[in-house]
């Protein structure tokens, strides 16, 4: 191993930051003063606001509720009543109908109907928002583009 005969130095090698002067990096030398911040434009709302988005989750959350519990509530209430009601389940609507059939056969229109119910919210309240959100973002496409 050899020595480096140059002059004493606190440091053996020059430092690797060589945009500071090497007498900087002494330990009693003022720090260098920091570099002025770079002023940046303010950034645009991102796509689709988050709001935009909350509210569209939000619509779409109640939307699969109200379906969900329309058709999983009337094969419940089947179930509880085949279950814990069986004398009204035999009983009979009319010639030979019994009441628990004619409930079994209802729950293929319970379910037309959540299916409708669930295309009627859609339409009316989430369809809506996500057509604006949609918008929303096609119009910061083009403004990003134009950039």
């Amino acid at each position: 191993m050899s020595y480096d005969r140059s002059p004493s130095y606190p440091y053996r090698h020059a430092p690797q930051n060589t945009s500071l002067p090497y007498e900087a990096t002494y330990p009693w030398m003022p720090p260098t003063p920091p570099e002025p911040a770079r002023r940046r434009r303010p950034p645009q709302a991102p796509l689709g606001h988050h709001s935009d988005l909350r509210i569209l989750r939000s619509a779409h959350r109640w939307q699969r509720r109200t379906a969900t519990l329309t058709a999983l509530g009337y094969f419940t209430l089947f179930l509880i009543l085949s279950a814990f009601a069986p004398s009204f389940m035999t009983t009979t609507v009319t010639d030979g109908l019994p009441t628990g059939l004619l409930l079994a056969l209802l729950q293929i229109p319970v379910t037309w109907l959540a299916i409708a119910l669930y295309e009627h919210t859609a339409r009316r309240y989430v369809d809506p928002i996500a057509e604006r959100i949609r918008k929303q973002a096609e119009l910061d496409a083009k403004r990003e583009a134009a950039r």
